[in-house]
């Protein structure tokens, strides 16, 4: 063997030395590190959904203080959501050049100020300019966390650890619309608003104190050439494209039988009040299990297995939200919300799996198609409610979620291989 072969299989040894010697330090289930880092993404996941959705239960109220339609009050998460959207296309390219940690505390704190700027506005149209800032403010957050346990975590414990960060967002939005729901009938809902933005200022303390900044992020010059074309390799990909659809299409769905849900509660014959109206929301606590389940079961047998089987649990709870008896609407608003945080942390794993380069921008190119969802179909939700009442809002969201459970099955046909490496963690 010439000294030149001798080189070059020297150098490749020493190639795969080093990518040994990366995934070895990356974060794995088990460790103090692990922990520590989850608990920091589990208060923020927490405090994101907790000052995004504070403003759910308060629809109803709003249309009566304010005037203004159920669709005209959805405004107030729809903007919120919709500016969301589009702004994690920027956030994620933003994290490449100014590092992720940065830009995940700096976008919460934000967030929780302008939230509590909203609890003291006096007018509808102010309220909603606020609503729409804090769009943009929280942006940095939900992208940037995905590709930071992209990069982080080991393979092996990216479905827990990705499980563990949504079921943060499920108790956060239980919380949000919990307590917002009692403080509300004790209170007010400007007080309610205002301990939830406190509340996020705490959450973003906790963010700052625990998550370790990252080792394996490798930061770039913010150039908008390269930043279109990796979105342009993401929706050129074979299978990322579909996840972002059923991002799209599970959000939409979900929001809109939780925008309005309330509506219906509210009125004859249940006349619920605010409070019992918030703890029909404790159905969040099983999205939390559900959330850190899923992303377990999908590592045993594969993310195509589980997605229809969560899909479709979503489409049974919003078809059981029919029935004129409060205990089968409450089952059914559990079992879809069951099904959505294990569609949540399926899907959103899947993308961090797949994208091999530009993680930040698969992440965000999920979640501005899942924020989309919230912010359209959400609003459009309430023109269906206007229309054919109840029976409306649920043959919407059946019809859109049939249309997700159509393209996992597609994704379940694809070749076996896929199925196995993804089942391990790995997406080539």
């Amino acid at each position: 063997m010439g000294h030149h072969e001798v080189n070059v299989l020297n150098a490749l040894a020493t190639a795969a030395n080093e990518v040994r010697h990366e995934v070895a330090e990356k974060i794995e289930h088990g460790t103090p590190a692990f922990w520590r880092t989850n608990i920091a993404l589990f208060a923020a996941g927490f405090a994101t959904f907790a000052l995004l959705y504070c403003v759910q239960p308060l629809l109803p109220l709003f249309s009566a203080d304010f005037g203004v339609s159920p669709a005209g009050a959805s405004l107030a998460l729809s903007l919120t959501t919709g500016l969301l959207a589009v702004s994690m296309l920027v956030a994620g390219g933003l994290s490449e050049a100014w590092g992720r940690k940065p830009i995940m505390v700096t976008s919460l704190l934000l967030s929780a100020i302008l939230t509590v700027i909203c609890a003291v506005l006096p007018h509808w149209s102010t309220l909603l300019l606020v609503r729409a800032l804090m769009g943009v403010a929280l942006s940095g957050l939900p992208a940037v966390a995905m590709a930071y346990v992209g990069e982080e975590m080991h393979p092996r414990s990216l479905g827990h650890a990705m499980g563990l960060y949504v079921g943060g967002t499920g108790l956060g939005g239980m919380a949000g619309r919990l307590l917002t729901g009692v403080i509300t009938d004790v209170l007010g809902w400007r007080i309610a608003v205002m301990l939830i933005g406190l509340l996020g200022i705490l959450s973003a303390a906790i963010l700052w104190r625990f998550l370790p900044p990252s080792r394996h992020f490798v930061r770039r010059e913010l150039r908008f050439a390269p930043l279109a074309r990796a979105f342009g390799t993401h929706l050129r990909d074979g299978v990322l494209p579909l996840l972002f659809v059923e991002g799209f299409l599970l959000m939409g769905s979900f929001v809109t039988i939780y925008n309005y849900v309330g509506y219906r509660l509210i009125a004859p014959p249940f006349s619920l009040s605010q409070t019992m109206i918030g703890l029909i929301f404790a159905v969040y606590l099983f999205g939390i299990v559900s959330s850190a389940w899923a992303g377990s079961l999908s590592g045993k047998l594969g993310r195509q297995v589980v997605l229809p089987a969560t899909l479709v649990l979503m489409l049974v709870g919003t078809v059981l939200t029919l029935s004129a008896h409060l205990w089968l609407i409450v089952l059914g608003v559990a079992v879809l919300t069951v099904g959505f945080f294990g569609t949540h942390s399926v899907a959103s794993a899947w993308v961090g799996a797949r994208a091999q380069t530009g993680k930040a921008q698969a992440s965000s190119l999920y979640l501005f198609a899942y924020y989309l969802g919230s912010s359209v179909v959400g609003s459009l939700g309430g023109v269906f409610w206007k229309l054919r009442g109840w029976p409306g809002v649920v043959a919407m969201a059946s019809a859109l979620l049939l249309v997700a459970v159509a393209i996992a099955l597609w994704l379940y046909r694809r070749p076996t291989g896929e199925r196995a490496s993804s089942a391990m963690g790995f997406q080539q």
